[in-house]
């Protein structure tokens, strides 16, 4: 991965003065394909945060530990925050835990966040009617290309 400075859980980061702005990418990724991989690429001149990692075990409450303290930290710590619902069967995910996210930063009036949501996420009419009530000046993207451009835009104001 060719990203100036690529973050990958459970690698902590500390910022530097002089550091470009940074990017946490929220959205599936169990049972999810590697969406992330793609954007950090789009992303590669900024930091980005990236909480999907190789040999994640599910099983291991105190992985599952770590990782949440490790997303809570750098979900705090990004200047912008990538929402991306990708498709996914609804017998197997909604990414409930993404929702949770979305909706804690979503009523957070002075957070910058960008959404995007594939039009084959099952509960893309939910994400999209939410937003419209607590962020009526916030557009959902249908592309991750076009998210991806929508987290730039909200850091350069």
């Amino acid at each position: 991965m060719t990203v100036s400075h690529y973050v990958e859980a459970p690698r902590r980061y500390s910022p530097e003065p002089g550091d470009p702005p940074s990017v946490f990418l929220a959205g599936g990724i169990s049972d999810c394909p590697d969406w992330q991989r793609k954007a950090a690429e789009a992303l590669r001149d900024l930091v980005v945060f990236n909480p999907r990692r190789a040999g994640f075990d599910l099983s291991d409450p105190a992985a599952s530990e770590a990782q949440i303290a490790w997303e809570f930290h750098h979900l705090r710590l990004a200047d912008v925050t990538l929402f991306w619902f990708p498709a996914s069967d609804p017998a197997v995910t909604t990414q409930p835990i993404t929702l949770y996210e979305l909706g804690a930063a979503a009523a957070t009036p002075d957070r910058l966040i960008a959404v995007g949501v594939d039009p084959g996420y099952p509960r893309a009419t939910d994400v999209r009617c939410q937003l419209a009530l607590v962020r009526p000046d916030l557009s959902v993207h249908d592309t991750l290309p076009t998210t991806v451009a929508a987290a730039r835009a909200a850091l350069n104001g």
